[in-house]
């Protein structure tokens, strides 16, 4: 991208040379009371299942998105096919909500705790290799694979999940 002062010379090098010669001024312009703005986003807890399921908990526990972790994507190999599961669908933990196939091998996609399935990335159904590329990312093109309302019996579920650095131990213990 130019910058300003070499746009100007394009355009017309006698404008930055009358720029140049024109006197500062100081105004007496003050800027209205100054409003301090600062706003840290509500961010999502993420936690993992020993099945390689995570799932993004919104501060108040009452929504959430579900995917398969990096671990299990690279384990995976390069996926061909995703099944989603159903809009509106009520799972307890550990109930099959999809699967996943790869050209190494199939498996299942668990609800890591109760909840009710909301929304479905339906663009994995048509570019299912989304998830080799971003397992973790729950934004409009990554690899999640649903997004789910979650109750009382969700939360509580969620609390014996494993924490990142949980996570992290148990799948490299997984490769010893």
């Amino acid at each position: 991208m130019a910058s300003i002062a070499r746009c100007l010379r394009a355009a017309r090098p006698s404008t930055l040379s009358r720029l140049a010669q024109t006197p500062l001024t100081r105004s007496n312009w003050q800027p209205a009371s100054l409003r301090a703005f600062s706003a840290s986003p509500i961010r999502d807890i993420r936690k993992y299942t020993k099945d390689h399921e995570w799932i993004d908990l919104s501060a108040d526990k009452t929504s959430g998105v579900i995917g398969i972790s990096e671990f299990a994507a690279e384990e995976l190999g390069d996926v061909v096919y995703v099944e989603l599961p159903e809009e509106g669908k009520e799972v307890n933990a550990g109930d099959a909500i999809g699967a996943v196939e790869s050209v190494k091998s199939a498996a299942d996609i668990n609800a890591p705790i109760a909840c009710k399935v909301t929304a479905i990335n339906l663009t994995l159904e048509e570019k299912p290799g989304t998830i080799n590329k971003v397992p973790e990312d729950d934004s409009h093109g990554g690899g999640w694979i649903a997004r789910v309302q979650v109750g009382e019996q969700g939360a509580k579920d969620f609390e014996a999940l494993m924490t990142p650095e949980e996570y992290k131990t148990f799948t490299g213990s997984e490769h010893a």
